[in-house]
């Protein structure tokens, strides 16, 4: 496949989203190659879940993934943080596993963090009010998108 390919695939799974506030193919595709360290909220213990496979998936495309669930002990070998105001090492993305009226407060806590990392709420989350403030301060917000989806779009 091309990178048109890539990017023209890319485009389809983003006119599928529900929010068309959501960044545009090319943007996307700048965003991954700028991100290397993910916190993921709400991360499972389960391998079977879309919130542990998806974590794991971006790990394997050399993503650093901060563990963030206050029931689980260690993830990837790595502690889990019981929230993300609990994550002391600087971020550049959220990814948000956590149900819609859950995922507006993770939201509004890493709006809060000094490094100012993109916010992804996954497949089916949404928090349009926060995610329209987060975007008005010049927040990256990606809502109802999976990042793994997205991510292969752009070639794995």
């Amino acid at each position: 496949m091309t990178q048109m390919d890539n990017l023209q695939e890319l485009q389809t799974i983003l006119d599928e989203s529900g929010d068309t506030e959501n960044p545009g193919a090319e943007e996307m595709k700048q965003l991954f190659e700028s991100v290397k360290t993910i916190a993921v909220v709400g991360i499972s213990r389960n391998p079977e879940k879309p919130a542990r496979r998806v974590p794991a998936y971006l790990a394997s495309k050399g993503y650093e993934i901060i563990p963030v669930n206050p029931f689980v002990d260690e993830i990837f070998g790595k502690k889990a943080a019981d929230s993300l105001d609990d994550v002391t090492e600087p971020i550049d993305m959220v990814v948000i596993f956590r149900p819609s009226e859950e995922a507006a407060q993770v939201a509004q806590a890493a709006m809060g963090r000094d490094e100012r990392p993109v916010i992804w709420l996954q497949q089916g989350i949404r928090a349009d009010q926060v995610a329209t403030a987060a975007r008005e301060s010049g927040f990256t917000v990606v809502q109802d998108l999976c990042t793994y989806e997205v991510h292969k779009a752009l070639g794995g």
